[in-house]
């Protein structure tokens, strides 16, 4: 079962500190109002987030009659998770790559670029597509919107601390100006905490879902080989949807891997080849 316990924790920590911060920079009306802004426009997105990403991807939806393989695949390997059976689409992309999306598993979909189904046999996109189930069955989509409303807040807060840095700057406050430029480090290492935890467990439940972890680790190192060499444009000029895809397709090289929001690939597989030979995932 996801760690759901940890994720709970992170979040009500993330929460004190910021009402502590809101706080020490605007008093509650401050505090408040960065809080609100934040609340309305993470409410918009969770209604219409999966819209807003499968229409950036030019993502088209299928079925039986137009890919049958791949429409038939997500249909039984729905029925195994118990789960509604998903919207299904397809983007026209090289690079290769998966994701689901929508707020619960009643209103979900499931993505797939032409890049992953080239490049991946039957089983590895089978057990690839498990993964993206798994997301839907965790409803790691809530989680994401919990996580995104208090980056959002987070962010709305570091623009009133740039504001009232500059206005109070000749009484030697520097709180605010500290704020700012720590605040979206937090937002974004929030992101990166919380989807680390969601691709182990997705793995697991995935591999669970599919029945071959080993065609799922298999998958995950051609995925990472091949979008060495291509580029995801789309995903370059919106980068906040990389923390979506089974595998991140920006580049983290260097300084940049310890804020990657997956956990290395390597890492992944070998959790996959333990739990292929004792039947359990580690910790």
């Amino acid at each position: 079962m996801f760690n759901m316990t940890k994720t709970v924790i992170l979040m009500a920590a993330i929460t004190a500190l910021f009402v502590y911060l809101g706080g020490m920079l605007g008093g509650p009306e401050g505090m408040m109002l960065a809080f609100l802004m934040a609340v309305g426009m993470n409410f918009f997105s969770y209604w219409n987030s999966d819209k807003m990403v499968l229409k950036m991807f030019g993502a088209r939806q299928v079925d039986e009659q137009s890919f049958p393989a791949y429409f038939n695949m997500i249909q039984e390997l729905s029925q195994k998770a118990e789960l509604p059976m998903p919207k299904v689409y397809l983007i026209e992309e090289d690079a290769p790559n998966a994701f689901a999306t929508g707020r619960n598993p009643e209103n979900a979909a499931v993505a797939a670029t032409t890049g992953i189904l080239k490049i991946l046999n039957q089983q590895e996109l089978r057990a690839v597509m498990g993964h993206e189930l798994a997301h839907v069955k965790n409803r790691d989509i809530l989680l994401s919107t919990i996580a995104a409303t208090m980056a959002g807040a987070i962010s709305s807060l570091a623009n009133f601390a740039m504001f009232a840095g500059n206005r109070n700057r000749q009484e030697g406050h520097a709180s605010g100006l500290i704020l700012a430029l720590l605040a979206p480090f937090a937002a974004s290492l929030i992101q990166m905490t919380i989807s680390r935890a969601r691709e182990y467990e997705a793995d697991r439940v995935g591999a669970e879902i599919s029945g071959d972890p080993i065609a799922l680790a298999s998958a995950l190192k051609k995925i990472e080989s091949s979008l060495k060499g291509i580029s995801f444009d789309r995903v370059q000029t919106h980068p906040a949807v990389a923390q979506m895809m089974i595998m991140n397709p920006l580049s983290s090289a260097g300084l940049q891997s310890l804020f990657s929001t997956h956990p290395a690939t390597q890492e992944r597989v070998n959790k996959l080849v333990q739990m292929s030979q004792t039947g359990t995932y580690p910790s």
